[in-house]
């Protein structure tokens, strides 16, 4: 019987700081602790958005989408509002200047260079060696198993919202957006 790995990746915020900046601007990377999953604005939306859904080289049979649709930046921008509509309604309400009120949270955090506008998650089963010959029904089986671990994580921590997720099958793993 051979063993399946399993690894969990989630984004954070490490290359905000300057040194890290200087050391990705510099690719002297010596090892993975300046990686960073976090999605600081709009633009990066837009890069996970191509590299998740394949849309860099037109392989969408390669991914089956989970949750969410076939525009990330979508997905996010409803979740956004899903989630902080009723409280930018509360804010706008106590504001006295219409200069300070919030039309939009989604675009309010997108421009903020002090936050990070979504998280990303990566699950992965096995590694490419595991998958490199199994047929794509073989692959496919782990949407079962990757549908599993989102309602797990959502039981586990309700506060994460989920905006998308995707399995690809070129590298068999599932990317979350927070």
């Amino acid at each position: 019987m051979q063993e399946l790995s399993y690894s969990f990746h989630i984004g954070n915020d490490k290359n905000k700081s300057k040194r890290s900046r200087q050391v990705m601007k510099n690719k002297n990377i010596k090892d993975n602790m300046f990686n960073n999953n976090a999605i600081q604005n709009a633009r990066g939306l837009s890069k996970v958005n191509k590299h998740n859904l394949r849309k860099y080289d037109n392989n969408q049979e390669l991914i089956t989408i989970l949750r969410g649709s076939n525009n990330l930046y979508e997905d996010v921008k409803e979740l956004y509002k899903q989630e902080f509509e009723e409280a930018r309604l509360e804010y706008n309400k106590k504001q006295t200047r219409n200069d300070r009120k919030i039309d939009d949270y989604f675009t309010h955090i997108s421009n903020n260079k002090k936050s990070d506008l979504a998280c990303e998650i990566i699950i992965e089963l096995g590694d490419m060696f595991y998958w490199e010959d199994k047929e794509e029904n073989y692959k496919k089986k782990m949407n079962l198993v990757f549908e599993e671990q989102l309602l797990d994580l959502e039981n586990i921590v309700p506060t994460f919202k989920i905006a998308s997720a995707v399995v690809h099958y070129d590298e068999v793993l599932l990317t979350c957006i927070l």
